[in-house]
């Protein structure tokens, strides 16, 4: 009686075990799918994510400004670079000497500026001056023409008389030239009278030589009135001198600023022979040996900026409906094996296919629907503190969890 007892009392137990076992996989199974369905809600409303997406940066095509001979290559392949770094640097002996030249041109041109504009208050006198001479000179040469003219009717009036008088004096003597003959007057008379006829004609010479000089006085007045007139004339024309000089002590200064603009670019391009990393970076493909001359805009390397990261995620368009630029995002980045901050910043324009290079056509009518992915640009947050040692690379995969509830 007790054998069976027991047996009945361990059957029991039996089924009470594996009651609980059931229950407790039950359980286990509910907990699962709870915690499954959490997080099918987790990914389906609150996150949406995407494994293709990747890291892009700026890359930089460093090159010469100016064309020269490479004297000193300063980085290697692969190398760490800080901004301002200088990375290679040309000859500068030629550019040295075209700063020197435009240096002395541009003395040369404050100079003659400083000449120039001297001479602006000196012109103005000197014009005043010739002004207020010509004047006087033209009034002195209209009162000499005046005179010479007097003098020259005077003259004509000499002439007049010294004429009649000659006339007399002739007519007197052929008078006396018959009476003579007959012996009616003294032969001392008639000499006397042959004396008035030759002074007589030698006054009217001498009248004649008068009007003469006379004549010519007034032509020479009335030339120095005429030269004077044109000497007021040009006096006259100060303020259009002073203008003119004005006008010369502005160019001068204006060829001081061209000889300065030309320092300053002598300056620059000397300053270029030395070729700066324009930003934090590693230098790729490098082209650039000593000695190699380089021509203006020739690629030199590639330098990787590693300051400005951003993640570009081609997200599906079926995911683009909750996705809004300021949403925080997680970025798990499989190199690294971290995980680093960021915030939606644009939605692309359009759709990966649209902007490859060959767009899609469907000439044949044959249409099957595909899902397109749209780029989206998640930019770092806080990637000064999180990748200190620059670790991020452009190119990286990435794994983007965009919160977007």
């Amino acid at each position: 009686m007790a054998d069976a007892t027991t047996t009945t009392g361990a059957s029991e137990n039996a089924q009470n075990g594996a009651t609980g076992r059931k229950r407790m996989i039950a359980a286990i199974v509910l907990a699962i799918l709870v915690v499954g369905g959490g997080f099918f809600y987790w990914r389906s409303t609150l996150v949406e994510d995407t494994d293709d997406a990747q890291i892009n940066g700026h890359l930089m095509q460093i090159s010469s400004r100016i064309p020269g001979q490479v004297i000193h290559v300063n980085v290697g392949e692969n190398e760490y670079v800080d901004k301002g770094t200088v990375i290679a640097e040309l000859d500068p002996r030629d550019y040295q000497v075209a700063v020197d030249n435009a240096a002395a041109a541009l003395a040369s041109a404050e100079a003659a500026a400083q000449a120039a504009k001297v001479n602006v208050p000196i012109t103005t006198v000197n014009t005043g001056s010739n002004l207020r001479s010509a004047g006087a000179d033209l009034s002195g040469a209209s009162a000499t023409v005046q005179q010479a003219e007097q003098q020259f009717a005077a003259a004509q009036a000499s002439v007049a008389e010294a004429r009649a008088n000659n006339f007399k004096a002739q007519s007197d003597l052929e008078r006396y030239r018959s009476l003579v003959a007959k012996d009616v007057i003294s032969k001392q008379q008639f000499d006397a009278a042959v004396s008035a006829a030759d002074a007589s004609k030698a006054a009217l010479a001498n009248a004649l030589a008068s009007e003469q000089a006379a004549q010519s006085a007034v032509k020479i007045a009335h030339d120095r009135e005429t030269q004077s007139q044109a000497m007021l004339h040009y006096a006259e024309t100060g303020p259009q001198q002073v203008e003119a000089q004005n006008a010369r002590a502005r160019q001068a200064e204006a060829q001081v600023k061209a000889a300065e603009a030309q320092l300053e670019q002598a300056k620059l391009n000397l300053s270029y022979t030395k070729i700066v990393a324009p930003a934090n970076g590693i230098i790729t493909r490098k082209s650039l040996e000593i000695d190699q001359n380089v021509s203006a805009g020739q690629n030199l390397l590639t330098l990787v900026s590693l300051d400005d990261l951003w993640v570009t995620a081609n997200f599906k368009e079926t995911q683009l409906r909750h996705i809004r630029a300021g949403q925080k995002v997680d970025i798990d980045v499989d190199a690294t094996g971290k995980t680093y901050s960021g915030r939606v910043t644009q939605v692309g324009g359009a759709t990966g296919s649209v902007l490859s290079l060959f767009p899609p056509e469907n000439a044949t009518g044959n249409y099957v629907k595909v899902v397109q992915r749209v780029p989206v640009r998640i930019d770092f947050t806080n990637l000064k503190d999180e990748d200190g040692h620059h670790l991020l690379r452009p190119g990286l995969s990435v794994e983007p969890k965009v919160q977007v509830q």
